[in-house]
């Protein structure tokens, strides 16, 4: 766990260059209308686009899945542009998640989910043609 004033990601928390997470992938919320697209980069960020919002944030997640298969991600918004997001919600910079991910096999696909089971989760998060894993 990091502390409230956390310096940016660093090369050292970065996630390696082979974690099946980076890359741009996207998340169809088609009750809504909507999808956002998430672009994990090697340096630790995440830039958000969900409906007018556009956000970035720095995350840590897993080198290794657990037992379960689930890959830890925790993130922090540090900017956001004070739109409204696919669900009509604001973002608040400094609003931290803890969430689990799993990768279907392919690599091309990943279900986010409150914890370390497949009964709250959302997607899938779809990885943008020519993003290798």
């Amino acid at each position: 766990m990091q502390p409230a004033c956390a310096a940016p990601a660093s090369a050292a928390t970065a996630p390696p260059a082979s974690h099946p997470l980076l890359g741009i992938w996207t998340l169809s919320i088609p009750q809504l209308g909507c999808s956002e697209t998430y672009h994990f980069r090697g340096d630790g960020t995440t830039l958000v686009k969900s409906a007018q919002e556009i956000s970035e944030s720095e995350f840590t997640v897993d080198v290794k899945p657990s037992a379960r298969g689930f890959y830890k991600l925790q993130d922090r918004i540090v900017k956001d542009n004070g739109k409204q997001d696919c669900s009509g919600e604001i973002m608040k910079v400094g609003t931290r998640a803890t969430n689990f991910l799993r990768f279907h096999p392919s690599g091309a696909r990943f279900v986010m989910c409150q914890d370390e089971t497949m009964a709250a989760c959302i997607g899938p998060f779809e990885r943008m043609p020519g993003q290798g894993i």
